[in-house]
């Protein structure tokens, strides 16, 4: 009899039903995130054992994988003679997939993978609990379908592992301005500094934007916030420098000498070389010194670089939707307590790109795949933005037209950036165009005698109409033809080494591991045999030389000069030493490299070895010397 009367119960049935529904809005949102999941592991893993993997990155991977010396210091070859050019964070986790499941391309590119998916599934978390569970479905579709984060997540550099890093740093302050405690302020501190590891001072541009954000909106007062940031940028610097104070406290004869300097310090590798020197001069570091910054520099530099024909197709199609929501998302939110959490939102993911975008516009030395960082945040924008533009939408009044004029923006601006490359999908265009026509027109049009279900599908349509084409690119990445160079990936047909492969009609090359060409086989078999107890298989001129050989073989070889050809190691006396004592017999030099005092000593040392030697036909790229049978 009880429960027959609470079953009729109106406010019982109401609870029911309400229950009923919040469970099936969770299974759907499970599954929505379950199949963006899943689109992002396809498109970040599908084919990577056919991979092009970078070829710095690949050698050093393989070689810090075979000695835990050259693990710890980032070594570019097994012995642990001379550093990588950057800090060796990012490929930690490449170097133990490698040395777990072997030398392969797809072993070194698996953490990538994972790291993007991660990324993915974060922001879904954070997004969803900043701006509700469409806005995170919606923030992990964009990122997914970023095209420059597939082209990047299914390689091997190292800005994969920094935008994860920052997604969860941000997620950490999210939670720390919400909350006021402290512990969740001094985490966020922790992962900025390890994406420090992974990228260097890059890590460090959100610091600004997160310090602003929480002193603005977390609760306390003025003076305890001032206090819990300082106790996180302390965190931060800490773990930051960690790897440095370990290599600079290592005494010099105990660790490799640092590539990329004249002085032998980590410090001016990370703020020298890969720091100042990008935006004006370090006399301590060689891309100053040498001028090798300029060599790096691209024409991805200035005002424009974000919106120019290459870069602009692999981030920028969702741009204006992003700056429209940052706008509307603050200006709508005027007048609220100062911890409004959605203002707080907008203000956080839009610090983030402005930054960003700044920063980049200034400096040099620029790739198109840099701008992978700021995937993240327009992704938190579209889909806080689209969330916030609907309520409004459907709450009526004057604010209800922001949402179709956004769509239409967005869809005019995909225009914009497709229209240099009809060529490459000649239904696009149309597609995206009557997509949000569509959209626009069925959102505009709604009446009293409209269906929920019409104005659903109107949305759809402009989501469609706005992810359409991102995605096509992305897409492309699966397709070896629009895969991207690996040293500079990018979606799609652009980028100067598209243009090269499409007039030399070549592929790219894929820099296997273990897998080496029939030249340097052939030079691997003549080594090996000729080769005495000698420490190093032989030193090379630049990395150059070296990196086909090291992603071959775990034998330790000499590189001279580190990336550049230019470092100052190993001095001519110490290269007279290890000739003299033999622990070094052969030297090869390349003529793509200037000349050093190293490489001149090899030459007035040292006795060519007819190529013929070791069964092969000479191109005049490389000379190989033998220092055991000195030179006239």
């Amino acid at each position: 009899m009880a429960t027959t009367t609470l079953a009729r119960d109106p406010a019982h049935r109401r609870r029911r039903v309400i229950r009923v529904r919040q469970r099936t809005t969770r299974r759907w949102e499970l599954s929505a995130l379950l199949l963006i999941l899943a689109t992002a592991t396809v498109l970040y893993a599908w084919g990577i054992d056919r991979a092009g993997v970078h070829p710095y990155y690949s050698a050093a991977a393989r070689s810090m994988a075979a000695n835990w010396h050259a693990f710890v210091f980032g070594g570019l070859d097994p012995s642990g003679s001379i550093t990588l050019d950057k800090i060796p964070g990012a490929l930690w986790p490449q170097a133990l997939s490698v040395k777990l499941l072997g030398p392969y391309n797809w072993a070194a590119v698996l953490p990538q993978v994972l790291e993007g998916v991660l990324a993915v599934w974060a922001l879904h978390r954070i997004v969803r609990a900043w701006a509700g569970p469409l806005a995170g479905l919606l923030a992990a579709l964009v990122l997914t379908l970023t095209p420059v984060t597939v082209a990047l997540d299914r390689r091997t550099i190292p800005d994969t592992l920094l935008v994860l890093l920052l997604v969860l740093a941000a997620g950490s302050l999210q939670k720390a301005v919400a909350s006021g405690r402290l512990l969740p302020l001094l985490i966020c501190g922790t992962w900025v500094g390890l994406a420090f590891q992974a990228k260097m001072l890059q890590a460090w541009l959100v610091l600004p934007v997160f310090a602003v954000v929480y002193q603005m909106a977390a609760p306390g007062s003025r003076w305890n916030r001032a206090w819990r940031l300082l106790l996180a940028g302390a965190t931060a610097l800490v773990v930051s420098c960690s790897w440095l104070l370990l290599v600079w406290a290592t005494p010099a004869p105990n660790r490799p000498y640092i590539d990329a300097t004249t002085n032998n310090n980590p410090f001016t590798l990370v703020f020298g070389y890969n720091g100042l020197s990008r935006f004006g001069h370090d006399p301590n570091a060689l891309g100053a010194v040498a001028g090798t910054t300029a060599s790096r520099t691209t024409d991805n530099t200035g005002w424009t670089m974000l919106v120019n024909q290459s870069v602009g197709p692999q981030i920028a199609w969702l741009l204006p939707l992003a700056v429209l929501a940052l706008a509307l998302g603050v200006w709508w939110r005027t007048g609220q307590p100062r911890t409004d959490g959605p203002r707080t939102g907008f203000l956080l993911w839009g610090g983030w790109l402005t930054v960003h975008i700044v920063v980049f516009s200034n400096s040099n030395g620029n790739h198109g795949y840099y701008t992978a960082v700021l995937a993240p945040a327009l992704a938190a924008l579209t889909g806080g933005g689209v969330t916030l533009l609907w309520a409004e939408y459907r709450a009526g009044g004057r604010r209800r037209a922001a949402l179709p004029i956004a769509i239409g923006l967005t869809v005019l601006w995909a225009v914009a950036i497709e229209v240099p490359h009809s060529e490459f999908a000649p239904w696009l265009l149309p597609m995206v165009l009557m997509l949000g026509l569509c959209g626009t027109v069925g959102l505009c049009t709604r009446g009293p005698r409209t269906t929920r279900r019409a104005v659903h599908s109107a949305l759809a349509a402009c989501l469609a109409s706005i992810l359409l084409a991102p995605a096509v690119w992305a897409a492309s990445c699966l397709d070896p033809r629009y895969a991207g160079s690996p040293m500079s990936p990018l979606a799609g047909p652009v980028g100067p080494d598209y243009r090269d492969r499409q007039h030399h009609r070549a592929k790219f090359p894929r820099y296997p591991l273990s897998s080496p060409s029939a030249r340097d086989a052939a030079l691997l078999n003549y080594l090996s045999a000729h080769r005495s107890g000698e420490d190093y298989l032989l030193a090379t001129q630049a990395a150059y030389g070296a990196e086909p050989l090291l992603r071959a073989t775990s034998q330790p070889v000499l590189v001279m000069g580190g990336f550049t050809g230019l470092t100052p190691y190993p001095t001519v006396r110490r290269l007279s030493d290890l000739v003299s004592t033999h622990r070094l017999r052969y030297a090869l030099l390349t003529a793509r490299r200037p000349s050093t005092p190293a490489s001149a000593w090899v030459k007035r040392n040292c006795t060519p070895v007819s190529p013929s030697a070791y069964g092969r036909t000479s191109d005049g790229s490389f000379t190989l010397y033998d220092c055991a049978r000195r030179g006239n």
